[in-house]
């Protein structure tokens, strides 16, 4: 399984857009805690191609900052498009800034490999294989960060977010359109949902020619339930199969 990405503009557009910051103020580690797992299938119509997932892996520390590891999969595809792909992101804990973010796809046969060091205080990053320092933005958020970061915006229906923290400048801003409320059945059962649109500039599943949509539970988890996004042989819905944490024993909890 492996990848991430985000995508697109929709709905109408409120006079002055909303350019908040996270809403929810509770530390990182209680907000998205060591093991939460989540597992999604993937359909091509009504064929099941592959799975997904998206993990908190652990607690780290690179160069001395506390962060949190996450990673998103995805494994699957067509028997003409076959896709391996995988993201992660550490985040720091004090400041939900990227430090280091690596990309490893393998899609059709098409090896994609990005590492990237990304220096918040210093305001700069370095990609692996390129011999200079790149000027960053600040509090810079990579793909499968935001997928963490967009479960703690407000998202109000009709509303659009916009952020110029993406950790390369010239893809900024992000947007994050609230399109509707929702009721959804996925594997995992019924789920209340916000809907929402994300926008990253460049390619990618959640980029603005994927046009993608994004439903996330209506509760305070805000855990992605459905997304769906356009491959180069067509749309692929990416549906809740199971949702784990570990609860404060660390005992396993499921949905």
């Amino acid at each position: 399984m492996r990848r991430v990405w985000l995508a697109a503009v929709a709905l109408s557009i409120l006079a002055s857009p909303a350019r908040a910051q996270s809403a929810d103020a509770r530390p990182l580690p209680e907000r998205f805690p060591v093991g939460e797992t989540l597992i999604y299938d993937a359909r091509f119509g009504f064929i099941n191609i592959g799975q997904a997932a998206m993990q908190v892996l652990s607690q780290d520390t690179i160069r001395g900052i506390p962060t949190l590891h996450i990673a998103f999969f995805i494994q699957g595809g067509t028997f003409f498009y076959k896709m391996n792909d995988r993201m992660d992101s550490w985040i720091g804990l004090a400041d939900f800034a990227s430090r280091r973010f690596i990309q490893d796809f393998d899609e059709a046969g098409r090896k994609r490999y990005n590492a990237y060091e990304i220096y918040p205080d210093s305001g700069f990053y370095r990609q692996a294989g390129v011999d200079s320092a790149i000027t960053t933005s600040p509090d810079p958020l990579d793909d499968a960060a935001f997928f963490y970061f967009a479960r703690t915006v407000p998202l109000d229906v009709g509303k659009r977010y916009e952020f110029n923290r993406y950790f390369r400048p010239d893809r900024n801003p992000v947007v994050l359109d609230v399109l509707a409320r929702d009721t959804i059945d996925v594997p995992a059962g019924r789920f209340p949902t916000v809907v929402i649109q994300p926008t990253i500039k460049g390619r990618g599943i959640l980029a603005e020619a994927s046009e993608p949509r994004m439903w996330l539970s209506d509760d305070d988890r805000r855990i992605m339930v459905q997304l769906k996004s356009r491959f180069p042989f067509g749309v692929i819905t990416f549906r809740l199969r199971s949702a784990e944490h570990r609860g404060p024993e660390g005992r396993e909890e499921r949905r």
